[in-house]
């Protein structure tokens, strides 16, 4: 598989949320802000680069028989250490990503790559896709936080843009969350077909 289409897949062809619609709960609950979304984001690019690679290069050893639950395993490991360095290193994003770190272990997009692309392709390919799906996830939280936020809180990255407070509290409520999902979902799919 060509660089180029791994790449667009990620980002655009193969987006976990506008495509895909995987890994709606951290979607839906951790984008309250820009920058818990690309936090989230984040830390489910770190586990799916590593994990992805670690998978692909234990692909010839690993018995069908124990093949999900071995990847699940590998995928615990990983978001282990972002969660300890999370809760080391960052305390305060710990505090209000905590819960859902650990869930980024049964994340569909996460167990769906390992098993999809990482146990059938090389090293190199398996980290660029981990990457990439991982980027592409990242933008869409980060976009969706950014217009809560800003619809919600009249900030963006916890910067007032708009006086005080004022905004509307739907928008960082979760039926707020589906509103600003469903109208950006749309949007991108009418962007992909007139490109």
């Amino acid at each position: 598989m060509k660089t180029s289409d791994i790449i667009k897949n990620g980002l655009i062809k193969e987006n976990p949320t506008w495509v895909l619609v995987l890994g709606m709960c951290p979607t839906l609950a951790t984008t309250t802000s820009a920058i818990n979304g690309m936090c989230m984001g984040l830390a489910t690019t770190f586990v799916l680069m590593m994990s992805n690679t670690v998978i692909s290069l234990l692909k010839s050893v690993i018995p069908d028989k124990v093949r999900i639950p071995s990847f699940i395993v590998v995928i615990a490991t990983f978001v282990t250490i972002v969660q300890l360095v999370m809760q080391g290193f960052l305390p305060d994003l710990y505090e209000t990503l905590g819960l859902f770190i650990p869930l980024i272990v049964v994340n569909c997009i996460v167990l769906g790559r390992a098993e999809a692309f990482a146990s059938k392709n090389n090293v190199g390919n398996s980290f660029l896709d981990g990457l990439f799906m991982g980027l592409g996830f990242t933008w869409a939280l980060t976009l969706i936080g950014f217009f809560r936020e800003l619809l919600g809180g009249g900030a963006v990255f916890g910067h007032s843009i708009i006086g005080g407070n004022d905004g509307m509290l739907l928008f960082i409520l979760a039926p707020g969350g589906f509103l600003v999902l469903g109208y950006l979902m749309a949007l991108v799919r009418k962007f992909q077909k007139n490109s």
